[in-house]
C-alpha cells in the first residue's frame, strides 16, 4: 500500500467547542505522536482524509504535510466516527519510520464458496500481523472452496505477503464451516421462538398489580 500525501494545519482550539468549529470547516480534529516527539494537534481535510480510508483502509499510511514544510510519515492508531453522519470525528495518528515494523490489524476476506449444504460462520473478520509499515495489505484473503461441514478456517491457514508475519495466535478460528439447517429446522425453531414469546406475554398479564400502602 502506497503512502498518501496530505497537508495539516496546526490547531489552537481545543475541547468539544474546538472540534466542532474545526470540523465545521471541513476539516478533521487530528493528534500526532510518536517516536519520543511532542504530540502535536493538526487538523487534516476531510474529504482528502476521508477519500484515503475509502481506498486504502484503516492501515493506510499517510505522508503528512505540515505547515513548517516538514513532512511526517503517520498511520492511523484510532479513528471515532459518527454513525449516523458517516464522517470522522477525530483522529489519533502514530509516526513511523520507513522500514520501521508496526503491528496491525487487517480485515480478513473468505473468497469461494464451501461445499453444497453448509454454512460459514465468521468467528473473527480481522488478523494481527507484523509488517512493514510502507507495505501494510489494505486485506488479506483465505479461500473456503469446497469444504466441507466441520471444516475451520485458521489464522495459520491465511496466506501472508512477502515481508509479514503473524502476530495472532495460528490456532486462532476465522471461521467454522458446519451443517445448513433444513427448512423445517428454521420453521420449528421461529415456531418455538414465537411460543416462548407468547408465554411470556401471557405470563405478565397474569402478573398481580402492586399494592401500594399508604403510612
Amino acid at each position: 500500500m502506497s503512502e498518501v500525501k496530505i497537508s495539516a494545519e496546526p490547531r489552537s482550539e481545543f475541547g468539544k467547542g474546538g472540534a466542532r468549529r474545526t470540523r465545521r470547516a471541513g476539516k478533521v480534529p487530528a493528534v500526532l505522536y510518536g517516536h519520543g516527539e511532542a504530540p502535536k494537534h493538526i487538523a487534516l481535510p476531510a474529504r482528502e482524509f476521508a477519500a484515503a480510508i475509502r481506498h486504502g483502509g484503516f492501515n493506510q499510511v499517510f505522508n503528512i504535510d505540515m505547515a513548517d514544510g516538514t513532512q511526517t510519515l503517520a498511520l492511523p492508531k484510532a479513528i471515532q466516527r459518527d454513525p449516523i453522519k458517516d464522517t470522522f470525528d477525530h483522529v489519533d495518528l502514530i509516526i513511523v519510520r520507513r522500514g520501521e515494523k508496526v503491528t496491525v490489524d487487517v480485515p480478513v476476506q473468505l473468497i469461494g464458496e464451501a461445499a453444497k449444504g453448509t454454512l460459514v460462520m465468521t468467528e473473527h473478520n480481522t488478523l494481527s500481523i507484523i509488517a512493514e509499515a510502507l507495505h501494510l495489505p489494505d486485506h488479506l484473503d483465505v479461500s473456503i472452496e469446497g469444504m466441507e461441514a466441520g471444516s475451520h478456517v485458521t489464522a495459520g491457514d491465511v496466506k501472508l505477503p512477502s515481508g509479514a508475519e503473524l502476530h495472532a495466535d495460528p490456532e486462532l478460528v476465522l471461521a467454522v464451516i458446519s451443517v445448513a439447517p433444513t427448512a423445517e429446522q428454521l420453521e420449528g425453531a421461529a415456531e418455538g421462538e414465537a411460543e416462548e414469546a407468547a408465554e411470556a406475554e401471557a405470563g405478565e398479564a397474569e402478573a398481580p398489580a402492586a399494592e401500594s400502602t399508604e403510612s
